[in-house]
């Protein structure tokens, strides 16, 4: 029997990154993985040939200009992490050779789009300043604040026009917020598609607050050099430096629970490790049912976490390896086109992306409207020597109309149609090019990573009563839980998924509060500056 400070279940990003902060603060602690290695989903693997490294599940970093755990842990100085965003960062081609890019540039952007309409140019660039204030001044912040109740959080944004004009989105669909900005029918499919890219219905009223923060995003979005599972290898650094132990090919049992408080982890060997506390990243039914068992719960809570509902759709891959560098037949117009970061192919309107989604729901495999990226263009680290990586990232459903196991029979066709697809805007696609692909469907996503459900991306739907102080419930928003010293802390809780480290932040600065122990960080200048607006 050993004993720690505090345990953390999950070695992926949250788990990591809480892992840091406490460590750094004078804990003990022990990190337990199920899989053999760390990381989650920030994973880099060669699954086609040898020398080929592909990002199997996070490739597109959204917060990196934001989240405090990249200065905090020293990663960028200490550590030599590094990222790189392109330019452009989104580009939209067309079968017809025009193309539509999105820059990090406001003015490039704007110019880009008065290709299509003048119209969208201009309200592009003014849209684009106003949801950078919305960013700054608190879509950010509130990232890294702990969730406030639905009343106190609304007196509060009521109080000042930013909150007020971010207030006014959630009564709205994305897509009536898109269609209300601009006119132009591929205008609209690039922007549409940017903001409901991670999950947000765009035909769902309630977490349209989210829209300007993704729309800004998609001329933020960063490339980690070396591979996303860099960011996971130098957070593990940080926790060995300061004295902490991770574990991998661990199998949880249970959470123990005595006097209706956390005192440690069993595991399926019999080992048993005792602590002062314990944070999950898991999910809430994992968490809370399979580990810490109903019999330590209230009823009404039991039914709470059992109604948690998961994405109504997750995502189709195939990463490539390639011979040559992907030309696209619409850069002849266009140079800027092959240097782009993330491609928007196949659905080329509004009513294609639209079609797409309705069949995605419907459980039917929909061709075009995906996005694709070429990494080793802008890293060359993650490809052998003047070799390419290639990514297709398709919304598909989970349950198909066939049933869930029917991908183990579809995939590769669907492989197959999608490559198809990109050919006709990459004519250089198959030319002796593509030299092997793999494929991951959402069920592969699922028996991989047991917390994403139904190839839960973000380890649960983002719809109004899973969102801010409801996410997951009421009970554990704030990381603390029904179980004293129980905290949950993995993107089932605020601030949600994606990579972003909120809940990792927000959990540690909850365990500090809890336990009663000194907290090193400070908290960042963008959220003091939201709270002397009034806005937190």
């Amino acid at each position: 029997m050993s004993n720690y400070d505090g345990i953390i279940i999950g070695a992926g990003p949250n788990g990591l990154a809480l892992g840091g902060y406490l460590a750094k603060a004078g804990q003990k602690v022990l990190l337990l993985e199920r899989r053999m290695e760390i990381g989650g989903g920030l994973q880099s693997e060669q699954v086609t040939l040898p020398g080929f490294l592909h990002n199997t599940h996070a490739v597109y970093h959204a917060m990196v200009d934001y989240a405090p755990v990249f200065t905090d842990l020293e990663l960028y100085e200490k550590y030599g992490l590094r990222f790189v965003r392109p330019e452009p960062v989104m580009a939209m081609p067309l079968k017809d050779g025009r193309s539509l890019c999105i820059y990090n540039d406001v003015e490039k952007t704007c110019q880009s789009i008065a290709q299509f309409s003048k119209r969208d140019s201009d309200a592009y660039r003014e849209m684009s300043h106003r949801y950078q204030n919305y960013v700054d001044d608190f879509l950010a912040p509130a990232t890294y604040v702990r969730a406030e109740p639905p009343f106190e959080h609304l007196v509060k944004m009521q109080s000042t026009e930013v909150g007020r004009e971010i207030q006014e989105h959630t009564g709205k669909t994305p897509r009536q917020i898109v269609d209300e900005l601009f006119e132009n029918e591929h205008v609209r499919a690039l922007i549409l598609y940017a903001a409901c890219k991670w999950g947000l219905d765009y035909d769902l009223e309630g977490v349209s607050y989210l829209v300007p923060l993704m729309i800004n995003r998609a001329a933020n979005y960063y490339l980690c050099i070396g591979g996303s599972h860099r960011l996971s290898h130098v957070m593990s650094k940080v926790i060995y430096d300061n004295g902490g132990m991770i574990l991998g090919s661990q199998l949880i049992k249970r959470i123990i629970v005595e006097n209706n408080q956390a005192k440690g982890v069993e595991l399926e060997n019999g080992t048993v490790y005792r602590s002062n506390y314990v944070a999950s990243t898991l999910d809430p039914y994992q968490t809370f049912i399979k580990y810490v068992g109903e019999e330590n719960l209230e009823k009404d809570f039991v039914t709470r976490v059992k109604d948690y509902e998961w994405e109504p759709y997750s995502l189709f891959g195939v990463h490539m390896a390639l011979e040559k560098r992907p030309h696209f037949k619409a850069a002849e117009q266009n140079p800027d086109l092959d240097n782009a970061f993330i491609y928007f192919i196949g659905s080329e309107t509004e009513e294609d992306l639209i079609a797409h989604w309705k069949a995605t729901k419907a459980g039917q495999l929909a061709g075009g409207g995906f996005n694709c990226s070429f990494p080793s263009v802008h890293d060359p680290t993650q490809a052998p020597p003047g070799k390419y990586t290639g990514l297709i990232s398709q919304h598909a459903p989970y349950n198909l109309e066939q049933g869930a196991q029917a991908w183990y029979n579809l995939r590769q066709e669907h492989a197959e149609h999608l490559i198809s697809t990109l050919e006709e805007y990459v004519p250089n696609l198959r030319q002796d090019n593509l030299l092997w692909h793999y494929i991951s469907t959402p069920l592969d996503i699922e028996n991989k990573f047991l917390d994403m459900v139904q190839g839960s991306i973000k380890q649960g739907a983002y719809h109004p009563l899973q969102m801010g102080y409801m996410r997951p419930n009421e009970y554990c928003s704030r990381h603390v839980t029904p179980i004293k010293n129980l905290f949950l802390c993995g993107a089932s809780s605020f601030s949600g998924g994606l990579v972003v480290f909120g809940p990792a932040y927000n959990g540690a600065n909850a365990i500090a509060e809890e336990i009663g122990f000194e907290k090193w960080w400070k908290e960042p200048e963008s959220v003091v500056k939201a709270r002397e607006k009034g806005l937190l």
